[in-house]
């Protein structure tokens, strides 16, 4: 049998690690990593989880509180503990939620299942999204995109930065931000 290894990450200032690590220690992990990072941060893009992927082999078990620690979003979820799967890691959470070494010739099933319904789920965010498009194409409404300033503002804009003013005194003349001040004022 391989070893249990805990990954714990905290994103808010009110959570610690630490106890993160003493409930996965706790749980027989020998090894725990951990970072604080925000969730909205891409797996790919976490330091430590992906430390911790390098460093499991066969027969290893990832062990974390909760599913969502690994991934942002369910299919970033989804396709990690497939290709966990792949590399004949098991996976267990804390929560009691999944166990694949408990599942044994079911946890492909399991996981499989999961991957199913992350697709399903991406695919009906898609329709919902050609729907909705379709329907303000049909209404007249709106599509997207940053509303262009009129003509009027635009000058002003050009003829505030044309005088020296600063971006932030445009931005507050003409009642629009900095960052919108700063993108018609380059084009002066």
């Amino acid at each position: 049998m391989g070893r249990s290894v805990g990954y714990a990450r905290v994103s808010t200032e009110g959570q610690t690690l630490e106890q993160q690590f003493a409930v996965l220690r706790e749980a027989g992990c020998e090894e725990v990593f951990g970072e604080k990072v925000s969730s909205t941060v891409p797996a790919f893009k976490r330091q430590q989880l992906q430390a911790v992927l390098v460093s499991l082999q066969k027969g290893d078990t990832l062990v974390v509180s909760k599913l969502d620690r690994l991934g942002r979003t369910q299919s970033e979820v989804v396709a990690g503990l497939a290709e966990l799967q792949e590399r004949g890691v098991f996976v267990r959470t804390l929560d009691g939620l999944l166990n694949t070494a408990a599942l044994g010739k079911m946890a492909p099933l399991v996981v499989g299942l999961l991957t199913g319904l992350s697709e399903v789920e991406r695919s009906l965010i898609q329709e919902r999204t050609r729907e909705s498009v379709e329907h303000r194409r049909r209404t007249g409404g709106k599509l997207g995109g940053r509303p262009l300033l009129s003509a009027g503002r635009r000058e002003l804009v050009r003829r505030l930065r044309g005088e020296g003013r600063s971006y932030r005194e445009v931005a507050e003349v003409c009642g629009i931000s900095v960052a919108t001040a700063h993108r018609y004022g380059k084009k002066a």
